[in-house]
């Protein structure tokens, strides 16, 4: 496979397409898709980990959080 093939690949992916759907259409084995995709996610995550170390933050904003737990200032306890 050649890097633009690969790129090709993972450009598809990214765009939603499923990997089945991705291995029918680019004529691979559904494995070497998965292999690619594996593959890539590993090195994106090892990016991620150096760069993040980099970051220094002086503030912390939280209202994300709120939301994804369901709760409220009203209705938080303040032992929760």
């Amino acid at each position: 496979m050649t890097p633009q093939q690969a790129e090709a690949i993972l450009q598809v992916h990214i765009a939603g397409s499923s990997l089945r759907g991705i291995s029918r259409i680019g004529r691979r084995n559904y494995e070497t898709v998965v292999s690619l995709i594996k593959a890539a996610s590993q090195k994106a995550q090892q990016v991620h980990n150096q760069e993040v170390q980099k970051i220094k933050s002086e503030e912390l904003v939280r209202d994300e959080i709120w939301s994804f737990v369901k709760k409220s200032k009203n209705t938080a306890c303040p032992e929760n």
